[in-house]
């Protein structure tokens, strides 16, 4: 990790920021200046493996006793760099825009003074009425709004009635009933939320403050026009925290409509993969993909998280690792609420060596230690690179992450080296490993004889047993594909795809490789 590169800075999109003390959190002004936060001031604890600033507590923060002993009861000592500079300018009411990835600590930045805000001053009831919602945390998937809760949960023990989960995939009338009981925190994805606005089963008029982390996997995902109506819906006088791990031209547009004169927070280089992650490419043919992978787990030891790009493919890879022996379990759009929370389970606590996963679903996936990260299929750009070698690594821990590259793809990989400015360790796959049996064309010339007579036949007799027999030796043993082997679509005039140029996507124009897929909201 790049420790030298936790800095402040104004960003031309906004107004001066306010200034941090590096030194003293707790006297941090709103004074206009940049600061920078020195690598010499930051340490790794040996214990969790996080980063943290020297002579920094949670103690020196302006908070309540008691939620410093909730702090020190769970854990919590030191704060990681984004804590000791988000939380004391949020204590004082000021927005936050920070660009920080998970594993940074980002989840306690915004918890701590929103807890502290909503302790210290309570809400007049209304007689026969619950109090209202104080607070609203936006995320893109059901697995981080989760562990969001969770951590609360562990800052906030009494919190058995005051937070509640609103997230699509579990019991609509559980939430319904828990809201009735009027919690202070909604912690929530977009889609079930505004579904609830929409049939006025939720209100979020009084909310103080609002948390919208993710926003740029949010984006991605078509959230945009329920995040807007779902703004839309709250107090113009709230608090605002915004965290993506790019702030890019898209993200820079939306959020500056949500956030004023906000404190701009940059936690490390988040568009380049972390230093303490091996960088490695193995060229490799398509077909003993499955091999190299089934070599890489016998030879080397840790935890594996695979990446397919289709949900298809991810079930298929976690199907033939299981015939191989491997403990795996998969994760993707398609799969309940109820599997996706015992994959994670079962990947955490190692009961599963290896998770597969897609790109968005494994945004919810925080789990510390993944000893290896495997590209199993070449990731659409850059973006997804970083996001995907991101999951092993963490929070100063060492990591490695190898990319299955087929020899047309790599043109795209050494672009991607140039785009990112990194280096791979290249390698080619063993020539004898063993091949993976995919769509087996038709042997003609064992079958061309029989399917000739038999055609024959049924053309002259109208023999239907025949014809029966006939499609039955010419059928590729997969279906939809016809007896070449390719996959034959509607309208198409051979087995390829036709790749289209499409911007940010790494080998989309290639011949014969389009990338088409399903798109991020089903993945």
């Amino acid at each position: 990790m790049n420790h030298a590169a936790y800095t402040d800075h104004a960003t031309p999109a906004f107004r001066p920021t306010p200034a941090f003390n590096a030194t003293n959190p707790a006297a941090t002004s709103l004074a206009t200046s940049d600061a920078i936060v020195d690598s010499s001031e930051i340490e790794i604890d040996p214990a969790t493996h996080l980063p943290f600033l020297k002579n920094v507590h949670f103690n020196d923060f302006k908070i309540s006793d008691a939620l410093k002993r909730c702090l020190s009861a769970a854990g919590f000592q030191t704060p990681t760099p984004v804590q000791a500079k988000a939380i004391p300018p949020a204590l004082e009411g000021a927005d936050i825009l920070a660009t920080a990835s998970t594993g940074t600590g980002k989840t306690l930045s915004f918890l701590v003074p929103m807890i502290q805000k909503m302790d210290a001053t309570s809400v007049p009831s209304v007689k026969g009425k619950r109090g209202p919602i104080r607070s609203l945390i936006l995320l893109p998937t059901r697995e981080l709004a989760m562990q969001v809760l969770e951590h609360y949960c562990k800052l906030v023990p009494s919190s058995k009635h005051d937070a509640v989960l609103v997230v699509g995939g579990l019991s609509e009338n559980t939430q319904l009933d828990q809201l009735s009981r009027g919690p202070r925190l909604v912690v929530a994805t977009p889609g079930r939320l505004e579904d609830f606005l929409r049939r006025r089963a939720i209100s979020i008029g009084a909310v103080e403050m609002l948390v919208l982390d993710e926003v740029d996997r949010m984006l991605d995902m078509g959230f945009l026009p329920s995040i807007r109506r779902i703004v839309g819906a709250l107090p113009r006088s709230r608090q605002t925290m915004c965290y993506s791990a790019t702030l890019d031209a898209n993200v820079r547009e939306v959020v500056r409509d949500y956030v004023r004169n906000p404190v701009r927070i940059e936690i490390g280089m988040n568009s380049h993969p972390c230093d303490q992650v091996e960088l490695r490419a193995c060229t490799v043919m398509q077909d003993q993909k499955l091999g190299l992978l089934d070599q890489m787990l016998k030879e080397e030891t840790g935890t594996f998280l695979v990446f397919s790009r289709t949900k298809h493919g991810a079930d298929r890879i976690s199907k033939k690792l299981e015939r191989l022996g491997h403990d795996v379990d998969v994760i993707h759009g398609d799969r309940s609420q109820s599997q996706r929370t015992a994959a994670l389970k079962g990947f955490s606590t190692g009961k599963h060596r290896i998770l597969v996963a897609t790109d968005v679903a494994a945004r919810g996936i925080d789990v510390q230690d993944i000893a290896h990260v495997v590209n199993y299929d070449l990731p659409n750009g850059s973006d997804d690179f970083v996001h995907r070698v991101g999951r092993t690594g963490r929070a100063g821990a060492t990591g490695v992450a190898t990319t299955f590259v087929m020899p047309q793809e790599r043109s795209d990989a050494r672009r991607m080296e140039r785009e990112l400015k990194v280096t791979f360790l290249w390698r080619e796959a063993d020539k004898g490993l063993e091949k993976e049996e995919r769509n087996k064309p038709l042997d003609l010339s064992t079958n061309a004889g029989s399917l000739l007579a038999l055609e024959t036949r049924s053309w002259k007799s109208g023999d239907v047993s025949a014809q029966t027999q006939a499609r039955n030796i010419g059928t590729s043993p997969y279906k939809g594909h016809s007896a070449n082997g390719f996959r034959s679509r509607p309208g198409s005039g051979g087995g390829f795809s036709r790749g289209r140029n499409v911007p940010g996507r790494i080998g989309s124009s290639r011949p014969g490789a389009s990338r088409s897929g399903p798109t991020r909201r089903g993945q």
